[in-house]
């Protein structure tokens, strides 16, 4: 599913470090799929004493206690974080993938090799067919079904139940994959991104209009710097539906608007490594879209955008021999166990244009947060990833970044906001910052000046170039079976000289 990288360590060699200083690194190989005078007041940020944001622990009404939100996550970056849900009547348990790059609510309906159960809609007397097919195609996997209606509850949630859309998966391809355990996916986006059509009301809208809740959520991953083999507890996190937890943050609430209500785009200013500006064009950094999605695993640049940030962290650490492989994905490096050199490699700074467009802020991640832990080899060995990217498809904030900080997605007012985790800390050392505000004059007004075609829009040409070619087809095949006689032809029959099949290879 997506990005979700599942390792598969084949073999190691060492390798050697060429550098001011000798390290005991190796480089492991192996096969997985795969941060002037001015008026600053206008920025907006939300300090944690403010009250005009939704900051309260409980909801007098009933309807929202956050604090049991707080651990209603688990997963990690690699496999997803996970929530508990109960669907259909009786109420069958699943565990749902949280994705907020997509926007449909879909639970295995059949059975699949690497899902331990799945939800059978016959056994929910609640449950009821629209008769209507539906697709989903991810940046990694694919998945087919069948759309209907049922109740929900959420044990860690909003109190009640709700009745929503939900398709139920019968075919996948790279979906379902191995070592995860969730048995369903749910899309936080906006009905613009939902399938079949925008028609398909979105879970977290039908949550909103039916408890009356308000319409943010927030989340917070807690899986940075740590691999799912180094626990036998799966890690957790939070997502707060109806508002914003204060415990789970420290300092302010720094945010930036949503620039296009289908995926959460974002306005990417710049990008910074080791405290020094990669000097592109800032519309580089929103080729196609820049969005914040949590069901993507890595930070994922475009492709002139991941070499420069390449590039640059060779240049800014002390690494000067460094196997290519590494920076691609197809190799992993390892040290011996517990002699990890993580000041060797740089800060990565990501800038983000403020609620007041001449004005901005930065969200910077440390190497533990984009050099992620994912094996130990012979209790001997500690073996990392890369967990930045190339993309084809526009810069995606991932849970590469996203475990650093609080995620607040503010719909209701059109803004995402960070804040510095309160799990995203090593030995006590933070793992993320946050700094600002700063004056944005010396970028565009506008970084994203062409938006990209929406996917509805290109799912509408698709369709119909697909009839234009259905329609000129049937001509043909009317021109191939019906054939073309001569006036003098008395016996009415097909000549080589009148056959379109003759003709058609002349």
């Amino acid at each position: 599913m997506k990005t979700f990288s599942l390792l598969c360590l084949m073999f190691f060699f060492p390798s050697t470090c060429d550098s001011k200083f000798t390290f005991p690194l190796k480089i492991y190989t192996g096969n997985f799929n795969s941060s002037v005078d001015i008026d600053f007041s206008s920025l907006e940020k939300n300090e944690s004493s403010s009250t005009n944001e939704l900051s309260l622990a409980t909801d007098p009404s009933g309807k929202v206690n956050f604090l049991q939100m707080v651990n209603n996550l688990q997963g990690d970056s690699g496999r997803g974080y996970y929530i508990e849900m109960l669907l259909g009547t009786p109420s069958q348990t699943l565990n749902i993938l949280v994705d907020t790059g997509s926007s449909n609510f879909a639970v295995a309906g059949a059975p699949d090799p690497y899902i331990t159960h799945f939800f059978n809609s016959k056994l929910s007397s609640s449950y009821h067919s629209s008769g209507m097919d539906v697709s989903v195609r991810y940046t990694q996997g694919n998945w087919v079904g069948k759309l209907g209606t049922d109740i929900v509850a959420i044990p860690k949630g909003p109190n009640g139940t709700i009745t929503i859309n939900v398709a139920t998966i019968l075919q996948s391809e790279n979906f379902f994959l191995p070592r995860v355990n969730w048995q369903g996916i749910l899309g936080l986006a906006y009905k613009t991104l939902a399938r079949p059509d925008s028609s398909v009301e979105p879970f977290f809208d039908s949550l909103v209009r039916q408890t009356g809740i308000p319409d943010m959520f927030s989340l917070q991953m807690c899986g940075a710097g740590m691999s799912a083999s180094s626990t036998s507890d799966p890690l957790g996190g939070g997502l707060v539906m109806g508002g914003i937890e204060p415990t789970l943050y420290k300092g302010s609430i720094w945010y930036t608007p949503i620039k296009e209500e289908w995926y959460y785009q974002v306005e990417v200013l710049k990008l910074e490594v080791g405290g020094q500006n990669l000097n592109l064009d800032c519309q580089e950094y929103n080729t196609d879209k820049a969005i914040v999605d949590s069901g993507t695993t890595l930070l994922r640049l475009p492709h002139n955008v991941f070499n420069a940030v390449v590039d640059a962290i060779i240049t800014t650490s002390l690494i000067q021999q460094f196997s290519s492989g590494f920076w691609t994905g197809t190799t992993l490096a390892c040290w011996t166990k517990g002699e990890t050199q993580w000041s060797i490699f740089p800060k990565i700074s990501i800038y983000l244009r403020g609620m007041n467009a001449s004005q901005s802020f930065r969200i910077t991640i440390m190497p533990q947060l984009y050099v992620q832990l994912v094996a130990d080899v012979d209790n001997s060995l500690e073996c990392y990833r890369f967990g930045i990217a190339s993309s084809t498809s526009g810069l995606v904030i991932g849970a590469t970044v996203m475990e650093g900080f609080y995620v607040t997605f503010d719909r209701a007012q059109k803004k995402v906001g960070f804040a510095v985790s309160t799990c995203a800390e090593k030995s006590g050392s933070p793992l993320s910052e946050i700094g600002g505000p700063f004056l944005a004059s010396d970028v565009s007004s506008n970084c994203a000046k062409t938006p990209a075609i929406r996917e509805p829009v290109l799912w509408i040409i698709s369709y119909a170039l697909m009839g234009l070619c259905v329609f000129i087809l049937i001509i043909l095949i009317i021109l191939l079976l019906v054939p073309c006689r001569h006036g003098d032809d008395a016996g009415g029959g097909v000549t080589d000289e009148s056959s379109l099949i003759h003709h058609r290879f002349k």
